[in-house]
């Protein structure tokens, strides 16, 4: 699971975009209600990633810092330039970009910059949990034939 190409792992799965100058409260909320812990900021021009606003941002440079949610832009507190891996790209590269980045969200781009979607940490809970199902399955059938 880990060599499957990260396009197979986000695909068919919603992912957050906003635009630089929509209010921290506003991304939030929408995050919320998504059920989402990342939103891409891209260019209102051309839709190329600016910079990613992740549940940390608002905790640390929001909440702690004090920061008014409802008179700051995105902008402001948004990881601008972030790491970013292609869709071709295996999972476990992308786990390993995590890991050694200290980040628990990649943005996944296309060729021209714009992103396509968001691969997360916790997505390797959900290759975790198929293959210990697997494994459970396997180990069945060496017990039933022996």
């Amino acid at each position: 699971m880990p060599n499957r190409a990260i396009i197979k792992v986000i695909q068919n799965r919603n992912f957050l975009t906003s635009t630089p100058e929509k209010s921290v409260r506003a991304v939030s909320m929408h995050m919320q209600a998504m059920h989402i812990g990342a939103v891409l900021v891209v260019s209102p021009d051309d839709g190329r990633l600016l910079g990613i606003c992740t549940e940390r941002d608002l905790a640390f440079k929001v909440m702690a810092a004090g920061v008014d949610p409802l008179s700051t832009p995105v902008e402001a507190i948004m990881t601008p330039n972030p790491t970013t891996i292609g869709p071709e790209k295996p999972f476990g590269y992308a786990l390993h970009m995590m890991h050694e980045g200290g980040f628990r969200h990649i943005p996944v781009v296309a060729p021209d910059g714009r992103p396509i979607g968001v691969v997360s940490s916790a997505d390797a809970l959900g290759l975790e949990i198929f293959n210990f199902a697997n494994e459970l399955e396997h180990r069945e059938q060496i017990t039933a034939i022996l």
